[in-house]
């Protein structure tokens, strides 16, 4: 057998394998080091107070063990008669407090790096919504400022097992979150519905995103890559259909994305004053269909009654358009039923009234373009 030599001494490649192996291993089930000087910093508190432990669990135990072993009756060893000492209650208190104080000077360095999120290179709004997640690129310049939607894209095939799992079951969604390499990003949380908590492992960061408060943390992200986390909040039915996908891109790369963003919100905001074709509409309305109201109401249009009502035939769905406009802009109160005023924009409302209303066999004999839906929110408004 081929003998690998490390330091003076003579390895098999197998016994080396084995140590490699049981290295892998360990680290698995260790914290993960993370790609931010904050998840560094983490993880190096971690192990600190991980061996710290090890020690004290070594001299106490061993302690313990040589005592039994030394001092037992068998071997003729009588109990010592002493009522009190001093010394060893002095040791016995003052150790302990210095070990607390040692473990507590770097713990307290570390949260104070946590909060600090001054200092950054750029912001994003993070707000949660059951059950998704929104960004806004809060930019300095207004005309610069842009904001989507990242909604699970797991095929519902493999969530309802009829087909096999993917390498990212119930972590990869349709629109990512994109951030520089090595730029400081302070980031915004709020929900819009419930409590949310946004979850990088990677970054070292975990805050919650609350209705009506402001939560702020802020990363550095070292190594471009793809990182993946999850709501740990528990927020509703499909609390699970949930994730985080973080895109960390060299500045050219993500440069180039920003310009292609601004370029399509600017697509995005003279659509708001168009009139579409009915194919356009029921193009756009099945594609917001399939991503904000299929999960509930079903692909089909069916729901899952009585909680989320079939949109088959629905009197809704088939009575006056500006009161199925304002169910999708306002939702139901005390319902399942959410309000979209605020997720999708007129031409999105627009289009999936159309698409439901005429879809699944309904003919409402209506078309709903997106000035039905600004007068709507207009009249909401007064």
């Amino acid at each position: 057998m081929k003998k690998v030599w490390f330091k003076g001494s003579a390895w098999s490649t197998g016994a080396a394998s084995m140590v490699l192996a049981a290295a892998a291993a360990a680290d698995e089930l260790n914290m993960p080091r993370g790609v931010t000087d904050t998840s560094q910093s983490v993880y190096e508190l971690h192990m600190l107070i991980f061996w710290i432990c090890v020690i004290i669990g070594v001299v106490v135990f061993g302690a313990i063990f040589w005592s039994i072993i030394h001092h037992r009756k068998s071997a003729g060893q009588e109990p010592a008669q002493f009522h009190e000492s001093t010394k060893l209650e002095i040791a016995w208190t003052l150790v302990p407090v210095l070990i607390l104080v040692g473990m507590a000077w770097p713990a307290t360095s570390t949260l104070i790096d946590m909060y600090d999120t001054g200092g950054e290179d750029m912001t994003v709004e993070v707000r949660g919504y059951q059950w998704r997640w929104q960004y806004k690129y809060l930019d300095d310049d207004l005309n610069s400022r842009f904001g989507f939607f990242s909604n699970m894209s797991t095929p519902r095939d493999e969530i309802e097992n009829k087909s096999a799992k993917g390498e990212h079951y119930l972590l990869e969604v349709d629109n990512p979150l994109r951030i520089p390499v090595d730029r400081k990003v302070r980031f915004l949380l709020t929900a819009e519905d419930v409590i949310h908590s946004w979850w990088v492992p990677e970054f070292g960061l975990k805050r919650d995103a609350i209705p009506g408060m402001l939560n702020e943390i802020s990363a550095t992200v070292n190594e471009p890559g793809i990182y993946r986390g999850q709501c740990t909040e528990l927020c509703g039915k499909d609390h699970g259909f949930m994730p985080v996908v973080v895109q960390v891109m060299p500045q050219d790369e993500y440069d180039a994305w920003y310009a292609e963003q601004l370029e399509a919100e600017q697509v995005r905001q003279e659509a708001l004053s168009k009139t579409f074709t009915e194919d356009e509409l029921m193009a756009q309305g099945e594609q917001v269909y399939g991503t904000f109201c299929a999960s509930c109401h079903q692909p089909n249009g069916q729901g899952v009654p009585p909680v989320f009502p079939s949109l088959v035939g629905s009197p809704v769905v088939t009575g006056p358009k500006e009161g199925h406009i304002d169910l999708i802009l306002n939702g139901v109160p005390g319902t399942a039923m959410q309000a979209f005023g605020r997720q999708l924009d007129a031409a999105q409302i627009a289009a999936v009234t159309h698409y439901e209303r005429h879809a699944w066999g309904n003919n409402a004999d209506d078309v709903t373009q997106p000035a039905d839906v600004v007068a709507r929110q207009e009249a909401n408004a007064q």
